[in-house]
C-alpha cells in the first residue's frame, strides 16, 4: 500500500477527519465527530462504501482521537501505512509562514496565535495532544491557512490604524482558505502552466467565502481580515460593515460588543438577509419557487464577491484567470453567472451554456476559447495539500 497520512482538523464542538494515501489521493477511510462538549456528540466512519456511527460518552476531543485509533487497531493495513498525521491550523498568525513538523515551540507557537481565534486553535492544540498521546512517536506536521497569504506587502496587510497597535499587538490583515488557494494556484499551473507567471483571482465561495489575488504562484491580496469575518457576505457571516455598526447595534438591541460580533459571525450573511436559510441550494430553490427574500441575498452575495475581485485584481501585474472553487463557487452557475456579469467592465465573461453544464467535481473552463480572461472551475482539495505537506516534511527530515 502506498504511504498515507491521517488528517485531522479540529472544531470547537466537531473533529473531522481522513486518511488518505498519496500518490493517489485515495480516501480510505473519512469521517467527523459531532456536537462534542455538548449531549448526543458521535463519531461516524465512511470506509469502503458503509457507514457506521458509534456514540461519545464523554463528548471529548480525547475520546474521538481515541476511537479514531481503535478503529484503525482492527484494520491494521491501513494502520501500518500511515507515516504521519497533518493538522489543519486555522490561524498561524506572523509566526508561521508555512507547514512546520509539530514540536513543543510549535504547539506554543499555535497557542500564543489563540488570541485571534480562540475558539479553534485551541480546539487544534487539543486534537494534537491526543494525538501526541494516542500515535507515539509518529511524526505530525501542522498546515496553517493563513501561511499562504504572509506574501502579501506590508501596505495590503496594514490596517489604516495608529502604527503601534500593530506593533504591540500585531492587528493586522492575515487572511485564511489559503491551503485552498495554494491547491488551487498549483492545480490551475498544472492544467495552464502559462498561470504561473500571470495573475490570477479566485473565488473561494462556501458557507465561508473569500476571494485571493495571486501573482506569480504567491498571494498579493485577499478578501478575509485578522478574522475571518471581514469580506465577502457569507452563509451566516455579514462580511464586511461599517465598524461603527458594531457600535450602533449593540446600543440598539441593549446587547455587549462580543453580543453583536457572535449575531454578525451567525446570524447575518445569506441566512440573515434571506431569512429562509444559509445554505445556496435551498435559496436557489426558493428564487426558482419566486421568493424575493431568497433572490435579495443571492444577488447582495454575488455583488459583494464580484467587488472583492475587482478589489484584490489592483495588486496583479495582469488579470489573466478567474477560478471559481468551494462548494457554491463550484455548484452554483447561477451565481457564477451574477458574478461574472458584475465583472464586465474587466472584460470577465462567460459562456452561458458552459456554465450551465459544467460538469460537477471536475476541473473545466466555462470562458470561451477566445476570450481574454480565462474563467475556469476548479474543485479545491485542501486534504490533499495536508497529506502532501506532511509526507514532505517528514521525508525531508530523514
Amino acid at each position: 500500500m502506498n504511504k498515507s497520512v491521517l488528517i485531522i482538523n479540529c472544531g470547537s464542538s466537531s473533529l473531522k477527519f481522513a486518511v488518505l494515501t498519496t500518490p493517489g489521493n485515495d480516501v480510505l477511510v473519512e469521517g467527523i465527530a459531532d456536537r462534542l462538549g455538548i449531549d448526543d456528540s458521535s463519531i461516524t466512519f465512511k470506509h469502503n462504501g458503509t457507514k457506521n456511527t458509534l456514540p461519545l460518552t464523554d463528548s471529548s476531543h480525547r475520546q474521538a482521537v481515541t476511537e479514531i485509533k481503535n478503529w484503525l487497531d482492527q484494520h491494521e493495513s491501513i494502520q501500518e501505512s500511515i507515516v504521519g498525521i497533518g493538522h489543519r491550523i486555522v490561524h498561524g498568525g506572523e509566526t508561521f509562514t508555512s507547514s512546520v513538523i509539530i514540536d513543543e515551540d510549535v504547539v506554543k507557537g499555535i497557542e500564543e496565535c489563540a488570541r485571534f481565534a480562540p475558539l479553534h486553535n485551541l480546539a487544534h492544540i487539543k486534537g494534537i495532544k491526543e494525538s501526541q498521546n494516542l500515535f507515539e512517536g509518529l511524526p505530525q506536521v501542522a498546515v496553517f491557512d493563513t501561511a499562504f497569504h504572509q506574501t502579501l506587502k506590508t501596505e495590503q496587510f496594514l490596517y489604516a490604524i495608529p502604527m503601534d497597535l500593530y506593533n504591540r499587538h500585531n492587528f493586522r490583515k492575515y487572511g485564511f482558505h489559503g491551503t485552498s488557494y495554494r491547491y488551487i494556484s498549483q492545480e490551475l499551473a498544472r492544467v495552464a502552466p502559462e498561470s504561473a507567471s500571470q495573475g490570477v483571482i479566485v473565488a473561494h465561495l462556501g458557507n465561508g467565502a473569500s476571494t485571493c489575488a495571486i501573482q506569480n504562484g504567491k498571494a498579493t491580496d485577499t478578501s478575509m481580515g485578522i478574522t475571518p469575518l471581514d469580506g465577502l457576505m457569507m452563509g451566516t457571516r455579514s462580511g464586511s460593515v461599517d465598524p461603527s455598526l458594531v457600535s450602533f447595534i449593540s446600543n440598539a438591541e441593549n446587547i455587549s460588543c462580543d453580543e453583536t460580533i457572535d449575531l454578525l459571525n451567525k446570524k447575518s450573511g445569506l441566512l440573515g438577509v434571506s431569512e429562509i436559510s444559509s445554505d445556496c441550494r435551498t435559496l436557489e430553490d426558493a428564487v426558482f419557487a419566486g421568493d424575493e427574500r431568497a433572490k435579495l441575498a443571492l444577488d447582495m452575495f454575488a455583488s459583494r464577491a464580484a467587488k472583492s475581485l475587482a478589489s484584490v485584481a489592483t495588486t496583479l501585474d495582469t488579470l489573466d484567470h478567474v477560478v471559481f472553487t468551494g462548494g457554491i463557487g463550484e455548484n452554483s452557475d447561477y451565481l457564477r453567472g451574477k458574478i461574472c456579469e458584475s465583472l464586465r467592465a474587466l472584460n470577465i465573461t462567460i459562456n452561458s451554456e458552459k456554465n450551465s453544464n459544467a460538469p460537477r467535481g471536475e476541473n473545466c473552463i466555462i470562458s470561451d476559447e477566445t476570450a481574454n480572461v480565462k474563467v475556469w472551475i476548479l474543485p479545491t482539495n485542501e486534504e490533499l495539500m495536508i497529506a502532501m505537506d506532511t509526507i514532505s516534511l517528514i521525508e525531508q527530515a530523514h
